[in-house]
């Protein structure tokens, strides 16, 4: 009962704010944006999921804090003045691991118990990287709490991904399979057209482009705390290089060999279209605005 009352009370509160139109509240706080605030957004969507299930038979789960988009970019604001902020989206990131595992030498004499076998190791390595940035300007304009805004964004990321391979098990002419760790694709791969093993596996750099123009509306549900969403036009252009691989092996006569070839070919794409809050911007179908 007492959680009933509760949300009663709640969405009451709601609706008498939503149609009040004091720009501050009664602690003298102010709902909208000053110069000098900064902002950070988050895809609305949990929350609102969370406050809506308190009205069904599934209940609630706790809501989740997701970025605006699937590339875990940090979109944030700085405002200027009252009807003008700068945006910039970031994401730096980079990833490594590598694994080691033992394997048995190779033409070593067999022990006798209580003695270990001779060890070797095979090790790999594999790291990553996407790197986004941009900037834009937004120009706002409204007297209520319901706000509009409008302006151009640019956005430049960078991608891409190695893994290396290493074996303590050599090819020789009386060793023309080694032992070696399957890590998953680098025995015998796939894409190459002998046998043999993996040394080096590179996907193809991809770097894109984009510029848009937008424009959105936000509504101050609280002080300096909004819910709102964004469209916009934009020209965006993707160019991925090719993807590479080096193997190693044994020739008939017993000589080792190590050869490169291409795993994926070169690819490309241009967009100019509408879009829901695209290159990095977000692409929740609502934002959480939080200003500070």
């Amino acid at each position: 009962m007492k959680k009933t009352m509760l949300v009663i009370a709640t969405l009451a509160f709601g609706v008498t704010g939503a149609f009040a139109q004091d720009l501050t509240s009664k602690k003298g706080e102010t709902f909208l944006p000053e110069s000098g605030d900064w902002s950070i957004g988050v895809d609305a969507t949990p929350i609102l999921t969370y406050v809506g299930g308190f009205f069904s038979n599934a209940g609630a789960t706790a809501p989740t804090w997701n970025f605006l988009n699937g590339n875990q970019t940090i979109v944030g604001k700085m405002y200027t003045s009252e009807t003008m902020a700068y945006r910039g989206i970031l994401r730096l990131g980079m990833n490594s691991s590598h694994a080691v595992n033992n394997v048995v030498q190779d033409g070593a004499t067999a022990p006798t118990f209580p003695t270990a076998p001779a060890i070797v190791q095979d090790e790999a390595k594999s790291s990553s990287h996407f790197i986004g940035l941009g900037a834009g300007m937004e120009m706002r304009r409204g007297k209520t709490r319901l706000q509009g805004f409008y302006g151009a964004d640019a956005m430049f990321w960078m991608s891409g991904s190695k893994s290396t391979y290493t074996y303590g098990n050599a090819f020789s002419a009386t060793n023309v399979a080694p032992t070696s760790t399957n890590w998953g694709t680098n025995i015998n791969p796939t894409y190459a057209t002998w046998g043999g093993r993996e040394t080096e596996n590179k996907s193809g750099s991809t770097i894109g482009f984009g510029v848009r123009a937008f424009i959105g509306a936000e509504y101050f549900i609280l002080p300096k705390i909004s819910i709102g969403a964004e469209f916009g036009w934009g020209l965006g252009i993707a160019m991925t290089g090719e993807g590479s691989g080096t193997c190693e092996s044994i020739t008939a006569p017993g000589t080792g060999q190590s050869t490169t070839y291409v795993t994926s070919g070169k690819s490309g794409g241009l967009m100019l279209d509408t879009d829901r809050n695209a290159f990095g911007t977000g692409n929740g179908s609502l934002r959480l605005n939080l200003h500070f």
